[in-house]
């Protein structure tokens, strides 16, 4: 059974700084160990966050790559910048999850030991077909008060949704994803 692709952004609560916006979550058993082999790089703004993991290797990968490792309140525990192909991290005391993100990013967006993240699910929500009418509380403020309602409305961040056994088994739940 194939399953749809889910997708998080991060965002450093203390610097004030996204660190990605397309971050594909690997919380099976095949999506951890895939991760990012077989690709021959990373876009911009991209990334894979496995979880649950405390350490990574490199073997068969293509590129370098920036890595982020958080605690289960997300916190960043650990940072390995420019992490090249053909090796193995060792396990970070704490860490409960990685971030692998494009070279450079630790560096763009100055995550240091101790910043606090947010990690979060988002959708964009719907924007109104020509001719489909909409009830005035389900448009945008702005749309209400006399703006164009076929605008399009900010993106909005929801509950994130795992499969529950492995967050749970790592320490996460759904309450400490916000």
């Amino acid at each position: 059974m194939s399953r749809k692709s889910r997708q998080v952004y991060v965002f450093n609560k203390t610097r004030e700084t996204f660190l990605a916006f397309r971050v594909k979550v690997a919380d099976s058993l095949i999506g951890r160990l895939v991760g990012l082999l077989g690709r021959r790089s990373l876009q911009p703004d991209s990334g894979v966050w496995i979880v649950p993991a405390n350490a990574i290797h490199t073997i068969g990968m293509l590129f370098s790559f920036d890595l982020v490792l958080i605690d289960k309140d997300f916190k960043v525990v650990g940072l390995r910048e420019l992490v090249r192909p053909f090796r193995i991290t060792w396990p970070q005391r704490h860490a409960e999850s990685v971030l692998e993100l494009p070279a450079h990013t630790i560096f763009r967006s100055r995550t240091q030991i101790g910043d606090q993240l947010l990690i979060e699910r988002y959708e964009a929500r719907k924007t109104p077909q020509a001719g489909e009418s909409v009830p005035v509380e389900a448009l945008p403020q702005a749309a209400a008060a006399g703006g164009d309602a076929h605008s399009r409305g900010p993106a909005v961040p929801i509950a994130p949704q795992s499969s529950g056994a492995e967050l749970r088994r790592s320490g996460l739940t759904a309450g400490k994803m916000h």
